[in-house]
């Protein structure tokens, strides 16, 4: 008979009173429930060293810095490997480099679903793990020089970023809330500065990582047998979705002013969803809002891989003892971390909290922005004075022209047209370095130009193709009793990461091979041959292998500085066998490297203040059920933030220092905007939150019938 009445629409009682439109069922048991003998007590999880900390966040806290160990060594060079290996423009590298950020940090949501409804979240790191494995070796396949052409590289790559941001993202939100699972309610404050050794494990590995890369993933599933595995409660997610969802057209369909109005708008779920749920998304969605206005930290703090690792390509990395690279710059922020985290914990904290300062999360949070605004307006700062120093830009019908003497004896050069004929007044001697360039104007984008030059008693004409905004070196050569000119095109930009850029012009009689290293060599033709630019680190070349039919001779190249351009002409005009003569085209990067310094320092606070707040808030304020949802929607929020910034370097069309500018001003609105939300926002505790869903539902055992909440007619 109960069967029967459960598949019956529920008819109407006689005895209800009218004073409600549906009627409530409570659960009913289809047997009387036997006696529960009592639960024998549950043996304590074993700690590290008598303390209050699980055995087990050690293995949580390792496996953590090793993936972050392989993920940050491989990120710390992908902006320079789209650069220099695929031959992307900065843009384009710099959009892509966002482009995979944000996804790394969208696929968080499809790890907390797997986590949640389906595998756990012991398994979902496990599983996610593999994949994560199998995208570096993608990766690193896309990246090796004999293996296909320019688009299997490229296809290789994105395939293998892509592997990499499911793998990293599903896992980013189980790894965290884990940890957090391993700790008993009583031991909350335990809990808290777990949050701060989980951050610095994820520095410590960022911090190695920039030098070595390796992909250790087996420390986690050794500690497999003394975790707290808390198994799936369904797809959150999805009942998340559901829930709002329901509520919104609940309320909608009964819009009319003779329905009764609810407390809260999610209360328009209660006909079909239980109270536990609807009481859990409530909370849910308090700390959702507060995450509005979090992107934009996100955007300024992720392009320390982007904007200002090529900032560092402009900047001169040589410090006498070690030459630093301008993705190794990167490594300040994982270290000053390291220092970071404990200094603020022990020290700043403390005294702060003795001055009778109330310091909570939101507003460590908030003081996080401004830090970082103040970041990017010392990258202005740097940007603005690199400009300064940089070249010469050639505009509209315009080039730079350089004339090097390389006859024996001095030459007058005249430039002939009406514009032009005022400049290089003086001779020029045999070997004479010139100290700069000259511009000249064309009438066109591109034309003939004609020059006069004067040797002993002869008179030569010569002219020369040239095109606008163009730089150009005028050599003048003997030619038997004469003399004549070749133009060449000279290199328009310094080079960066590190390296230094030359050529050769050789004015023996026989073709000169050149070896710099086991790796470079390059051939230049007899006769005033001259080679093409090559790429080198910078440093001494004392001593470098040259070979040509007959003989094998040393050069002595000296110096070459980090970010400069430089011309050899390899003569044999002394007696002493042929020797090389530099010129330097483009001058040497002078802005030091460790001008970024004071923006990563702020930057890096910006981020202890911000981040690792947000990561113990987040947990904290997310009921049991919603950990994983709320740790996840907290790593979307990054992903948003590199979105902004794939958006702005595509479409902003600002210089980069007014970028920066932009940035900065954009975080401070936003700070404003994030600091009134904050003062209206009440935190809640973990009990609270428990004790108010326990008030709300109540405790039922054994074997039960869930009937759902169904309406009445009247």
């Amino acid at each position: 008979m109960l069967e029967e009445r459960e598949n019956k629409e529920p008819e109407m009682n006689p005895f209800q009173k009218n004073e409600s439109k549906e009627t409530l069922f409570s659960p009913v048991s289809t047997e009387e429930v036997p006696p529960q003998p009592p639960s024998p007590p549950k043996k304590p999880p074993p700690k590290i060293c008598g303390s209050n900390y699980p055995l087990s966040i050690a293995f949580i806290v390792v496996n953590e810095f090793c993936e972050r160990f392989s993920y940050y060594g491989m990120k710390a060079v992908l902006t320079l490997y789209f650069l220099y290996f695929l031959h992307w423009n900065e843009d384009t590298s710099t959009s892509v480099y966002h482009a995979f950020s944000s996804l790394c940090y969208f696929t968080p949501v499809l790890g907390a679903a797997i986590a949640d409804s389906w595998l756990g979240k012991f398994k979902t790191v496990i599983y996610l793990s593999l994949v994560y494995v199998f995208g570096h070796v993608i990766k690193s396949l896309g990246a090796l020089p004999i293996l296909g052409g320019h688009m299997v590289h490229t296809v290789l790559s994105l395939i293998g970023l892509s592997l990499i941001a499911l793998g990293t993202g599903g896992i980013k939100p189980c790894v965290a809330a884990f940890g957090g699972d391993q700790f008993e309610e009583k031991h909350a404050e335990e809990r808290t500065r777990y949050f701060s050794v989980f951050y610095l494990s994820i520095n410590a590995g960022s911090l190695i990582s920039t030098f070595i890369t390796p992909m250790l993933r087996v420390v986690f599933a050794m500690g497999s047998k003394i975790y707290k595995k808390p198994p799936p409660e369904g797809n959150i997610v999805t009942q998340v979705i559901k829930c709002v969802w329901f509520a919104i057209s609940n309320r909608f369909k009964n819009r009319s002013r003779n329905i009764p109005k609810r407390q809260h708008w999610l209360d328009w779920a209660a006909e079909k969803y239980p109270k536990q749920l609807i009481m859990d998304v409530k909370a849910l969605t308090r700390v959702l809002f507060l995450y509005i206005p979090v992107p934009m930290f996100w955007a300024l703090l992720d392009q320390q891989g982007s904007r200002w690792t090529l900032q560092a390509t402009k900047m001169n990395g040589n410090l006498g003892f070690i030459v630093l690279q301008p993705d190794q710059m990167q490594v300040l922020n994982p270290f000053l971390v390291l220092i970071f985290i404990p200094l603020f914990d022990v020290v700043i904290y403390r005294l702060v909290s003795k001055c009778g300062i109330n310091f909570t999360s939101l507003r460590k949070m908030a003081v996080g922005m401004i830090l970082a605004c103040l970041a990017f307006g010392v990258a202005a700062l740097v940007e603005m004075k690199i400009n300064e120093m940089a070249l010469l830009k050639s505009g509209p019908q315009e080039i730079f022209l350089r004339v090097l003497n390389l006859a024996d004896d001095e030459v007058k050069v005249t430039v002939l047209g009406n514009e032009n004929n005022t400049l290089l007044l003086e001779s020029i001697k045999s070997f004479q370095k010139m100290p700069h360039y000259s511009k000249l104007h064309l009438n066109t984008r591109s034309q003939d130009f004609h020059f006069h030059l004067k040797y002993h008693n002869s008179s030569i004409n010569n002219a020369h193709f040239v095109e606008e905004k163009s730089w150009y070196t005028l050599i003048i050569r003997e030619d038997r009793e004469n003399i004549s000119s070749m133009m060449v095109k000279d290199e328009e930009s310094k080079t960066v990461n590190g390296m230094t850029s030359l050529r050769f012009v050789n004015t023996l009689h026989n073709k000169v091979n050149i070896s710099l290293d086991t790796a470079i060599s390059l051939s230049v033709g007899e006769d005033y041959g001259v080679s093409t630019y090559i790429t080198v680190q910078g440093g001494e070349y004392p001593a470098v292998h040259c070979k040509t039919e007959d003989k094998n001779f040393l050069l002595n190249l000296g110096l070459l500085d980090i970010g400069s351009t430089y011309l050899f002409v390899i003569a044999n005009n002394t007696g002493q066998g042929p020797q090389a003569w530099k010129m330097e085209d483009i001058l040497a990067n002078k802005m030091s490297i460790l001008w970024q310094l004071p923006q990563y320092a702020l930057v890096t606070a910006a981020e202890v203040m911000f981040s690792v707040t947000g990561l113990e808030f987040s947990y904290s304020q997310a009921p049991m059920s919603m950990k994983s949802v709320l740790q996840a929607a907290w790593l979307l929020t990054v992903a948003f933030g590199n979105i902004i910034v794939l958006i702005v370097a595509q479409f902003s069309g600002l210089v980069q220092w007014a970028e920066f500018v932009l940035f900065s001003c954009l975080l401070l609105v936003v700070c404003l905007i994030f600091s009134i939300m904050g003062y209206y926002y009440v935190p809640l505790k973990p009990e609270n939150i428990q004790e108010t869903s326990d008030k709300h539902i109540p405790h039922v055992h054994g074997n039960m019938i869930n009937l759902e909440t169904k309406k009445t007619k009247l």
